[in-house]
């Protein structure tokens, strides 16, 4: 049998128990419910009981089958575990009707099990972050052992040169190789600044009018119409930064005898902070309208102008919401990629000055990972020491801005009773 088939035969076989467990615990609960005898719980309990004690048991053995025959790559035949598996799905489903009696608390299985599957489903976030820090972790500190960290972080030239050959064991190979990561990083920061610069007042003051001034009819198409950047896909604005805003940079920089590149820092920048205008826009403006309205109206009781009191009182009270949808376009520009590659270049520079070309750590990371470098090679491995750190700074920005919600939510707290 092919897996697709397999996969099939095993969802249908653990589906056809789950509805034969759900129908045979709830009439056995009702038949026993209509002679009178007094349940603990209600039918649907007892039936949901009869669904996980045939579904569970099933789901449960086919994971681990998937697991350690993955782990042996052992040739166990697909059909034995899978009905191995619904085997024990149907000796569940017996047992759990056999159980089924008045003094069975299936109400408090239920609680206890829809608690467990909701600690394993938030636990998966913090597993993935585990998961992606080691992943990351093992192959950085393999290229730290063949690199300079402190070089890496300080180090003001990034040339992987023929790094490659010192990995298929040809003489000389690497020599001319430089990993000093300050250019990336530099221009990482700078187009993430210009972004923000774009995003954060326009962003924010939309987030305003839309919240405390536009009537609801002009709000409700407005909004939609503003959300509509978000699902533009990125290579569309890349196109955008390269074919019709960098050269207007061009032209406005020879005006005023300025000399810019047609690659330059400013571009993406520019176009980056339009798009994540949305993301800062939509999540201001529901912090802004989710703040009491008993607060504006004693700022107003009190003699303060419109103004006043959206200055003074709401966005004091939704500062914590809008310090998160920033950190959120941050993190966003920051991993950004096809923008710059098509706007700003892929030439590691490290300058000031907005006009000239720069790359990021992103689009180093792909430039990296991609071509026929040997995968045990510094320049190849670079990419994972340059994931970590941009990891790093990406998770001290998420405390920083934990702490920082921490502060103004205990200074500003709303007293709602």
């Amino acid at each position: 049998m092919q897996t697709d088939q397999i996969l099939m035969t095993f969802f249908a076989g653990v589906i056809l128990l789950g509805a034969l467990g759900f129908y045979l615990g709830r009439s056995k609960a009702a038949r026993t419910r209509a002679g009178g005898t007094h349940m603990h719980s209600q039918p649907d309990q007892y039936a949901w009981f009869a669904v996980l004690s045939s579904a569970g048991p099933a789901i449960i053995a086919a994971a681990l089958a998937a697991i350690v025959l993955g782990v042996l790559e052992t040739a166990f035949p697909g059909w034995l575990a899978v009905a191995s598996a619904l085997g024990l799905g149907a000796i569940g489903l017996f047992l759990g009707l056999n159980r089924i009696r008045p003094e069975l608390r299936a109400r408090d299985s239920l609680e206890r099990t829809v608690k467990w599957v909701l600690l394993g489903a938030a636990s998966v976030s913090v597993l993935t972050t585990f998961g992606i820090l080691f992943s990351i972790l093992f192959e950085a500190i393999r290229f730290f052992q063949m690199e300079s960290f402190w070089y890496f972080i300080t180090g003001t030239e990034w040339s992987p040169g023929d790094s490659f050959l010192a990995a298929a064991g040809r003489e000389g190979g690497g020599d001319g190789a430089m990993f000093g990561a300050l250019p990336l990083f530099a221009g990482t920061f700078m187009i993430t600044a210009i972004a923000m610069l774009v995003a954060v007042p326009i962003g924010v003051s939309a987030a305003i009018y839309m919240a405390e001034y536009a009537p609801p009819v002009l709000r409700d198409v407005a909004k939609p119409v503003l959300e509509v950047l978000a699902g533009i896909p990125t290579v569309v604005y890349g196109f955008f930064a390269a074919i019709t805003v960098a050269p207007l940079i061009v032209a406005v920089a020879e005006s005023v005898g300025l000399e810019a590149s047609f690659s330059n820092a400013l571009a993406p920048g520019i176009v980056m902070g339009i798009m994540i205008i949305p993301f800062i826009s939509s999540l201001s403006d529901d912090v802004i309208s989710s703040v009491p309205t008993a607060m504006r109206q004693g700022s107003l009781a009190l003699g303060t102008t419109r103004n006043e009191t959206i200055r003074y009182v709401v966005l004091p009270a939704a500062l914590p919401g809008i310090i998160s949808a920033t950190l959120l376009g941050v993190s966003r520009a920051l991993g950004e990629t096809m923008i710059v590659v098509m706007a700003a270049g892929m030439r590691p520079n490290l300058t000031a000055n907005p006009l000239e070309d720069m790359t990021t750590v992103t689009v180093s990371i792909v430039s990296a990972l991609t071509g026929d470098n040997e995968f045990g090679s510094a320049a190849t491995l670079s990419a994972f020491a340059l994931g970590l750190v941009l990891f790093v700074v990406t998770l001290a920005l998420n405390f920083v801005s934990v702490m920082m919600i921490r502060r103004f939510r205990a200074k500003y707290a709303v007293n709602n009773l």
